[in-house]
């Protein structure tokens, strides 16, 4: 395994401070925010007992943005995810959270490839240069949100579905209207 593909190991001590193994210091959460903003792939890890405290960590972070006014999940949007924790809906919610972020990374991609094939128009390049760092703002914090596939569930997975068909839409929209510019 390549060294940039292992995950940057953080180590919690009972103490619950946090230890970068990497740097051998002590680090935030706002530290470990701005690793995964980096395109950091972090693994937080209990000293004592070795359990993974990673998604506990990653939903604190979430929690403290949020309720710092830095919103990013609308009210709607919390009230489902925690009505799909007592429905049937829970086992289709994780993976069209991941099918709708993959897309997310997917057409960032290809807007940014689009971009960069635009023919030379003066000041073409500024605006690129802004476009390309909103993007990469924008997504800075999702990227790391669905790094792995969930385990397939049953359940109708029909509304999911419509609701990823729009999106696609809106997407492939988006995408039309860029390639107009």
């Amino acid at each position: 395994m390549a060294e940039e593909a292992k995950p940057l190991l953080i180590k919690r001590y009972a103490s619950r401070r946090l230890y970068n193994t990497e740097t051998s210091d002590y680090v935030t959460l706002e530290d470990i925010a701005s690793f995964i903003r980096q395109g950091r792939e972090v693994q937080i890890v209990d000293l004592k007992s070795g359990d993974d405290l990673t998604r506990q960590y990653l939903l604190q972070i979430i929690a403290e943005h949020e309720s710092r006014g830095e919103n990013v999940l609308p009210v709607d949007v919390l009230t489902d995810l925690v009505r799909s924790y007592t429905t049937q809906a829970q086992s289709v919610v994780p993976q069209f959270l991941a099918a709708s972020f993959e897309m997310l990374r997917e057409g960032q991609s290809k807007m940014m490839e689009n971009l960069a094939t635009f023919p030379a128009v003066p000041g073409f390049e500024a605006l690129q240069r802004q476009q390309e760092a909103f993007l990469k703002t924008m997504m800075a914090g999702w990227g790391a949100a669905v790094g792995t596939t969930p385990e397939a569930g049953g359940g109708d997975t029909a509304g999911g579905r419509e609701e990823l068909d729009a999106i696609k839409k809106q997407l492939a929209d988006l995408q039309s209207k860029l390639s107009k510019l």
